[in-house]
């Protein structure tokens, strides 16, 4: 059940346990910064998008403070600043991130508020996103991380480590928030929600995100979660409970609460007027500010006169030193904005497994097999399993993946071979699945999330995005590897909801490696490549393909890998090239009996092979393209602008697509069959281009 710790009565003095000397220092310089931003690099146009820390100030530092352990990790939002400080973070770095300048967070490539702040040897912050509440899944992933570490892998660098989300009262509000509470206590993570309450989310007040607008009370009575609450703003009360909080955090290895009430001292941003709050309300903000109440606090009992103000000018120094570090710095060249979409050779800082030490054992691209067909799934479920057992940071989890062995019986019995550490259920949230896998692969574990049905990846559509351009936007100092297995297409019939293909939309998702195998074989190489890689990789999983005698292939070995990007010619000749992948490749195989024709087999569509489809028009001087999926902005789309665009004056017929028409996938099999490109329809079309 929830707990409320009672408040002991105030201490005569100060905790000699804390460094106040360093915790007014930071926060001194937290409030120059703001400052120096405020009135000077905004109207100078330095700054382009700033939010003062002033309220929240204190508290944070104090929290950071608290974050001693090697593997502690931190997430937090636009107003996290002073917790950055409080880390270890270079005041030039964070000022020149708000410029916008080479170096720091994202080499301005990213808002200089959304920070992260990769560090090896001491407490990290995570690569924060821009939207609200999406911090709150990939911070409970690492929680679960450093369990795994710690209790499976017998690591003790872990035993003590924590993981902290910071968030606003309107974040609570957020599918992020709720997931993610319900990961940590389900499965009694050592996670510290960390909520600051300043009554308004921009203008709209935190009764309308809560009732009453008090989240520790709503979730007094929520099972296996202590629940914590009190005033940021009195030095005395926000040290206890910063400090309380997180060494029962450390101690149970179970997640807690804490939300502290601190005002708002500024608008949500710096074009916020504030206009939607009364004078009185301003007025009473500002009687709470804490940085007053600190120095009450301290003086003398702690520091003297002097003291405090040399600590001042000390803070006032350092942030003048740091404007002029970032004013210096230039901005990047914009012919690097392009790089590290992808792992190009140089390794992240951290994130993923290889920047943990691991290296591959050698691969093959020649099968070898013992005949042997067997179908997509087996060789799917075979391929899991053996490298699970050669790797031991390989994570499979979804919903039903454990002991029915998902839907469609592609992990089954994986469970029961490798314990429920390794493969297990999840709670009904696509969210909390993927940003969870996030985390994981932040820490260094691969995590190998399931998405039950291509369709139902749409709540999680945020997570996939911020998870493929992790490397990007932090200028690879972060990258998050995870290896999304996704089912989808029709199979006997079809329907809106289990039915859906739509691979363009993750290709359209940058940082995202795309495979859409058609067969086991395939299947195998491709997904080994994702597992011992270091990019995240959607594999598609055709359902129709899972069973399917067509694309039952011998196992090509333990060995086995492909690359992606290199497509595979199923049928070569000379009259028509035939662009294809899944489950239109046996039907273009099929409707190309009887013609000369290359059949190709795009395998993965981020990155496909472009030099393939090129040199196989330029020699067969026409093109079909065929695909599963809406013709309005498909992937077949870009196949045909591409040979437009380069091969245009070797065409003898005009690029053309087959592809289902704009509407969802029918359920009715008549209907289905219609709206599908047909090994006849795609016979009509090879002869109509053919003979045009």
């Amino acid at each position: 059940m929830g707990q409320a710790l009672l408040k002991p009565a105030r201490r005569n003095a100060p905790d000699e346990s804390i460094d106040w000397k360093k915790v007014v220092h930071l926060m001194l310089l937290s409030r120059e910064l703001d400052e120096m931003e405020e009135k000077r690099l905004v109207p100078e146009r330095k700054v382009l998008y700033q939010f003062s820390a002033r309220g929240h100030d204190m508290a944070q530092i104090l929290l950071g403070l608290n974050l001693t352990e090697k593997h502690d990790a931190a997430c937090g939002y636009y107003r996290s600043r002073p917790l950055l400080l409080s880390l270890g973070v270079d005041p030039a770095d964070a000022l020149g991130s708000a410029m916008a300048r080479a170096g720091g967070y994202s080499d301005g490539r990213d808002i200089g508020v959304v920070f992260n702040f990769p560090n090896p040897n001491g407490a990290s912050a995570l690569p924060m996103c821009g939207g609200v509440g999406s911090q709150y899944t990939p911070t409970a992933g690492w929680a679960q991380a450093v369990t795994y570490f710690s209790r499976n892998l017998g690591n003790e660098e872990y035993d003590r480590a924590i993981a902290v989300v910071l968030g606003g009262d309107g974040s609570v509000a957020s599918n992020g928030f709720w997931s993610a509470l319900t990961v940590a206590t389900t499965q009694q993570l050592p996670m510290l929600f960390y909520i600051e309450d300043n009554g308004f989310s921009i203008s709209v007040p935190s009764m309308l995100q809560t009732p009453d607008g008090n989240i520790a009370a709503n979730l007094a009575a929520w099972g296996n979660l202590t629940v914590l609450d009190g005033d940021g703003c009195d030095p005395e009360e926000a040290a206890r409970l910063t400090r309380g909080a997180v060494e029962l955090v450390r101690n149970e290895r179970k997640p807690l609460l804490l939300r502290l009430s601190v005002p708002r001292l500024e608008g949500h941003s710096f074009q916020d007027t504030q206009t939607y709050k009364s004078e009185e309300l301003v007025r009473s903000e500002w009687a709470r500010d804490p940085l007053p109440r600190l120095r009450d606090y301290l003086v003398p009992a702690t520091l003297s006169e002097r003291e405090w103000d040399e600590v001042a000018a000390a803070a006032k120094a350092a942030a003048a030193r740091a404007r002029i570090e970032a004013e210096s710095r230039p901005v990047a060249d914009p012919q690097t904005v392009t790089r590290n979409v992808f792992y190009e050779g140089e390794m992240q800082v951290m994130g993923g497994q290889y920047s943990a030490g691991y290296r591959p054992p050698e691969t093959t691209e020649a099968a070898t097999s013992d005949g042997q067909r067997i179908n997509m799934a087996t060789a799917i479920r075979r391929t899991l399993d053996h490298e699970m057992s050669v790797n031991e940071r390989i994570i499979l989890f979804g919903e039903d993946i454990g002991p029915k062995g998902g839907v469609h019986a592609v992990t089954l019995g994986l469970q029961e071979k490798y314990g429920e550490a390794r493969v297990f259920d999840t709670s009904l949230s696509e969210e909390g699945i993927v940003g969870r896998a996030v985390g994981m692969a932040l820490a260094g574990l691969v995590p190998v999330p399931e998405i039950q049905f291509r369709k139902y990846a749409e709540p999680a559509i945020e997570q996939i995005n911020d998870c493929g351009t992790v490397r990007w936007r932090t200028n690879n100092r972060f990258a998050a590897p995870v290896v999304l297995r996704m089912p989808g297409g029709f199979f006997k019939c079809g329907d809106p909801w289990h039915s859906q293909t739509n691979e363009v939309t993750f290709v359209h998702q940058p940082g995202w490696k795309v495979a859409v195998p058609s067969n086991a074989e395939d299947a195998v190489g491709l997904l080994r490549s994702a597992l011992r890689g270091n990019d995240p990789v959607i594999f598609f999983e055709h359902r129709a393909m899972l069973d399917h005698p067509w694309a039952r292939r011998p196992y090509p070995g333990d060995t086995f890998a492909l690359p992606f990007g290199k497509a595979k010619f199923t049928r070569q000749g000379q009259d028509i090239t035939i662009v294809t992948w899944g489950a239109m490749v046996p039907r273009c195989e099929e409707a190309a009996e009887g013609v000369s024709a290359d059949v190709i087999d795009l395998r993965t569509l981020a990155p496909w092979d472009r030099d393939a489809v090129l040199a196989s028009v330029r020699r067969t001087r026409r093109c079909l393209i065929v695909h599963e999926d809406l013709g309005t902005a498909g992937f077949g789309a870009e196949i045909a602008a591409t040979v437009a665009d380069e091969a245009f004056a070797d065409l003898d017929a005009p690029v053309s697509r087959l592809t289902m028409p704009d509407i969802p996938s029918p359920h009715n099999p008549v209907l289905l069959d219609w709206a599908v490109p047909s090994t006849e329809r795609i016979r009509q079309k090879i002869t109509d281009l053919v003979e045009y």
